[in-house]
């Protein structure tokens, strides 16, 4: 009997310390470039803001630069290929707005005297999802484009919260709190736009 259990036990530890390196291993393959796409922002609890992610400004900061960018870039999709009066008005308020936004945050992070490069270039996840919207059937696009609107916008929404509270740089934290009030009129633009095409 006793040496059944010892067979046991030598079986479960040899299991646990399987999971423990494939674990290692799991963690090892999400520390790419790609470490962004792994966690995204519609995911709440891939980004609960911790010293390592979202709660530090740079990290923050490059999130907040390519949401605008998105959202410009997909309005401006929007603008040339939706037929429907009412998406080219949200596309063009979104250009506006998020023009405005990406100048806002510039303006915070110079005030805050902190070094952060602020991106230029969207990253892998979001050129892919403007990428698809570019491919999108012309029957499907304005509906496409309200449906990636509404998650665009509850992401930025989440992120913006999370730094405006938990956020380690104050006029960056400023900028978050501003912001989010106007993210959430977008949010509520977009569900209206969508639910319209239903």
């Amino acid at each position: 009997m006793t040496r059944k259990l010892l067979i046991v036990g030598a079986a479960f530890a040899a299991l646990s310390i399987a999971a423990c390196g494939q674990k290692t291993d799991e963690t090892k393959g999400a520390a790419t470039p790609a470490e962004q796409a792994a966690t995204p922002d519609a995911n709440p609890s891939a980004t609960v803001p911790t010293p390592a992610n979202e709660a530090a400004a740079p990290d923050f900061v490059a999130k907040a630069a390519a949401s605008d960018m998105f959202e410009i870039e997909a309005a401006k999709v929007a603008l040339k290929r939706s037929t429907n009066a009412d998406v080219k008005k949200f596309a063009q308020a979104m250009i506006d707005a998020h023009t405005a936004t990406s100048a806002a945050l510039k303006a915070a992070v110079a005030a805050s005297g902190a070094t952060i490069t602020i991106p230029t270039a969207l990253p892998e996840d979001l050129q892919g999802d403007l990428d698809d919207l570019n491919k999108a059937d012309a029957k499907d696009f304005d509906k496409k484009y309200a449906d990636d609107q509404v998650d665009a916008h509850q992401a930025a929404l989440n992120l913006l919260q999370r730094y405006a509270q938990d956020g380690d740089v104050a006029a960056i934290k400023t900028f978050a709190a501003e912001t989010a009030p106007k993210v959430q009129e977008h949010l509520n633009m977009a569900e209206g736009l969508k639910n319209g095409m239903k």
